[in-house]
């Protein structure tokens, strides 16, 4: 194809949904009339109880982001030793580890779903375990039964990163309440977002107290400091802007479903081009528009569509590469050996995220598509 035809502005992997001006100065009228801005106002509190009710689990907090907030649910449950954990994810799943000084084990993933492969965990259980850290993976959800089994068996908690999996449901059970904490990100890439932000989900009472602790520098009241927590608070400006764009949240998954639905009518036919697709009863958070490129049968690498994409302005990425283990700071351990996590490895060089969003027009999907398989020509 012809360069000169090429985009008139970027077209990125994702843009964040960007509510009108209208309600947002609304509430932030509300805000200025309290001139309350953090620790745990109105906005706050509406904001908590709503995601709550959208996510239906039965206990939530917010973060100020979902780093913070996986790096306190590591510690509400005050692990030690050593996680089993995937090294195909972003690097916060990883590093929330390092910084509470547990040493994590990686563990190879199922080739189909890319999330971790519970028949690979039990081998890799020590006396120093304490934990598994799945993630659901573009929202494809963890084998949860199979992780739930082995962790009850073996004495281990579960904490899942879900920061791709805002609505996900397996069978009708909502995503949140699998495990003994879920992580939610509210970063602007995602589906749903606060500006910044983040959420603990659990299904434990007793977790609360302890959590919303540990992100408010340990402080019970005025006098009392139970404990080293840390400022992981969501500020009143962010929860404005989340109690705005849940609103429009169903809407943007419907967007996307159909964008979807293009995508994959235009390359399902092309050889060496396969997607990542939900089982049965799993309802998808459409957070990302997900294909794998397979070399030798499409006959350009994944590196060589990314590359072709850009000379167009169209910007997908390499959601994951390189793997977490294949970090400077995680390479030396056992357990990153790259024999030991082939399949990882393999999605590694295979997977790329294409431009989805609801703002996405139907003629670009089919410039996108149109350049994917002139590539094949």
């Amino acid at each position: 194809m012809e360069k000169n035809i090429k985009f008139d502005q970027p077209i990125y992997v994702t843009r964040p949904l960007m509510p009108d001006l209208e309600p947002v100065m609304r509430k932030l009228k509300e805000v200025w009339d309290t001139q309350w801005l953090s620790n745990g106002g109105e906005q706050h509190k509406n904001l908590e109880a709503k995601v709550r009710q959208f996510l239906e689990v039965p206990y939530l907090s917010l973060f100020n982001n979902g780093t913070i907030a996986l790096m306190i649910a590591v510690q509400s449950l005050r692990l030690q030793g050593e996680v089993i954990t995937t090294p195909f994810t972003f690097p916060a799943t990883t590093h929330v580890l390092a910084w509470n000084n547990i040493t994590p084990v990686f563990c190879d993933i199922d080739a189909d779903t890319l999330t971790i492969d519970p028949d690979q965990i039990e081998a890799l259980i020590t006396n120093r375990t304490t934990a598994i850290l799945g993630v659901h993976v573009y929202g494809m959800p963890c084998h949860v039964d199979k992780i739930k089994q082995i962790a009850d068996q073996h004495g281990l908690r579960i904490i899942y990163d879900a920061a791709h999996a805002f609505g996900t449901k397996v069978n009708g059970q909502a995503i949140g309440t699998f495990g003994d904490i879920s992580m939610f990100s509210f970063h602007p890439t995602k589906l749903f977002h606060t500006a910044e932000g983040g959420a603990l989900t659990y299904n434990d009472p007793h977790l609360k107290q302890r959590i919303d602790l540990l992100k408010n520098f340990g402080i019970r009241n005025e006098f009392e400091v139970l404990m080293p927590g840390i400022n992981g608070k969501m500020n009143e400006l962010s929860a404005v802007i989340g109690l705005v764009v849940l609103e429009l949240v169903e809407q943007e998954r419907e967007l996307r479903r159909k964008i979807r639905v293009q995508y994959v009518s235009e390359l399902r036919e092309v050889p060496g081009i396969s997607f990542v697709e939900m089982p049965e009863g799993v309802e998808n958070s459409e957070q990302y528009m997900v294909i794998r490129i397979d070399s030798e049968k499409f006959g350009a690498t994944r590196d060589e569509v990314f590359l072709q994409l850009r000379e167009y302005n169209v910007f997908g990425r390499k959601y994951f590469y390189p793997l977490t283990s294949d970090y400077p700071c995680y390479r030396q351990l056992p357990s990153a050996r790259e024999e030991l996590l082939q399949n990882a490895k393999i999605a590694s060089d295979e997977v790329l995220c294409l431009p989805f969003y609801g703002k996405l027009e139907e003629k670009a999907v089919h410039m996108i598509c149109l350049i994917i398989r002139s590539m094949r020509a």
